[in-house]
């Protein structure tokens, strides 16, 4: 498919500039639900047909694969995956998420994030959904930082049970922060 045909979800991605729940089921790299409940692994959520590996290159773990041509979006091997996070940084697209649904009272959810300030572990922030809404708060679990990541921080949040799926982004300072811009 050329990049100008697209198809039905770059479209859509394209005019809305966000992904919809049939447009995230269409993304090979969005593993399965059980798969989500049995702990960490990537969510690729890449609609686009572009000449991009990092993600495979990146991971040290061989579960991620785009084949030939490079244009093709990447697949996930859930079974192969461990959640090791490798590949969020990796993604230029930011569009690689770590989610581990397993736990009874919380779910994980590790993103990547290019704003200053960084938050702080421990700290509460306002978890956004894919549209920058409010989801609810997030509790930082972690925040990985390293040269190899080219100033790409990883943060872990720790959400409400049930929004692991929904959470994709981070507001540092609140409504207010945000209003202040």
């Amino acid at each position: 498919m050329k990049p100008d045909e697209g198809g039905a979800s770059a479209l859509n991605l394209r005019t809305a500039g966000i992904l919809d729940a049939s447009e995230l089921s269409e993304c090979p790299g969005v593993p399965s639900l059980r798969r989500l409940h049995q702990g960490p692994v990537a969510v690729i959520e890449c609609s686009e047909e572009i000449p991009c590996n990092p993600c495979e290159i990146g991971c040290v773990n061989g579960a991620i694969e785009l084949g030939h041509p490079i244009t093709n979006r990447p697949m996930l091997k859930s079974d192969q995956c461990s959640g090791c996070g490798a590949c969020i940084a990796k993604c230029p697209g930011l569009a690689i998420f770590v989610v581990d649904l397993s736990a009874e009272t919380e779910d994980i959810v590790s993103l990547p994030y290019e704003m200053l300030p960084v938050p702080q572990v421990g700290e509460i922030v306002d978890a956004l959904n894919r549209e920058g809404d409010l989801v609810g708060p997030g509790k930082v679990a972690q925040v990985a930082t390293s040269k190899s990541n080219d100033r790409t921080i990883v943060v872990t949040l720790a959400v409400e049970k049930g929004q692991g799926m929904h959470v994709r982004a981070l507001r540092v300072g609140g409504a207010e922060h945000a209003q202040q811009r």
